[in-house]
């Protein structure tokens, strides 16, 4: 057992740490990006009913982009359990930003509408998501790596989705 109470070691700084079988695992380096880049969008979003959670922002623009979207659809796409994509949804309608009704098809089903006020909302939410995303990248990976880095997360984002149907 290692000795707690000894400070004969030297004090390391953040770049100084061996990071163990973490140097070679995607999934740490993509656990990062995605804390630092959450972090940062939160911040730029600050104050609007999408900032802070996961799958906000997604949801918005997918009920902007396609009216009448039941919720189940809006969950396979962020790839969410349907609970956690119910609360998003309670989010937005108690903030007046959609609104849910029972479908001409199945009245068992509920379609989700966006509203005037959301979809002011998603009109601004894309430019932020737009302009964040080029100056948080672009300083830290070239353009042309950005390229070729998206093709590749996009094959992953289908393949997920195929694996989960």
């Amino acid at each position: 057992m290692r000795d707690q109470t000894k400070t004969d070691a030297p004090s390391l700084q953040a770049r100084d740490v061996a990071l163990d079988v973490l140097e070679d695992t995607l999934s740490f380096y993509i656990r990062v990006l995605d804390s630092q880049v959450s972090r940062n969008l939160d911040t730029r979003l600050d104050g609007l009913e999408v900032a802070r959670g996961k799958g906000k922002i997604t949801a918005l623009f997918l009920i902007d982009g396609n009216p009448g979207i039941r919720s189940s659809v809006l969950a396979d796409v962020v790839l969410k359990d349907r609970s956690a994509m119910g609360r998003i949804l309670d989010h937005f309608e108690s903030h007046g930003l959609i609104t849910r009704r029972v479908s001409d098809q199945d009245n068992r089903a509920q379609g989700c509408f966006i509203t005037d006020k959301g979809a002011a909302l998603a009109a601004k939410v894309r430019a932020i998501v737009v302009e964040q995303s080029a100056t948080f990248f672009d300083p830290i990976i070239p353009q042309e790596e950005q390229v070729q880095l998206l093709g590749i997360l996009k094959r992953a984002y289908h393949r997920l989705q195929q694996a989960e149907a």
